[in-house]
């Protein structure tokens, strides 16, 4: 039991370390409000109307920057991984050290199963007591 939870808290941390350090892009092409292709991995394609309105004349009804636009949501991952021991405080040492002599020692288990009562042998049982006064515990 001690072992499948190692592994499933192991394997967790494993996922928490790398989604923390993963970073992407998602490029999304707009022509108005209408939003026409998205890419995770390159870039979104056009559909094509940049051309048409560089060859056009400007006309005042479009708005300045034009009628598509490319938008890209940028998310960084965590680029730091290495904190360093001495940045922290000493109260801060104290209690992760602390904290990692007790969590090691609270699983350490004995070498061999001890029986303290092993050297003796039971009374022996010539009649039954309880049942002859008839004193039981409720």
């Amino acid at each position: 039991m001690k072992s499948i939870f190692h592994k499933i808290t192991s394997f967790a941390m494993t996922l928490t370390m790398l989604f923390s350090t993963f970073s992407f892009a998602v490029e999304q092409h707009y022509c108005g409000d209408v939003l026409v292709d998205f890419s995770f991995f390159g870039k979104a394609e056009s559909c094509g109307m940049e051309m048409e309105q560089a060859s056009e004349s400007h006309d005042d009804s479009l708005d300045e920057k034009g009628f598509c636009e490319d938008q890209t949501l940028a998310i960084s991952g965590q680029d730091d991984l290495k904190v360093s021991f001495e940045k922290l405080s000493t109260e801060k040492q104290l209690f992760v050290v602390s904290f990692i002599y007790s969590y090691i020692n609270l699983y350490e288990g004995f070498d061999k199963k001890i029986v303290p009562f092993k050297d003796y042998l039971p009374p022996p049982l010539i009649r039954d007591v309880q049942v002859l006064d008839q004193t039981f515990l409720i």
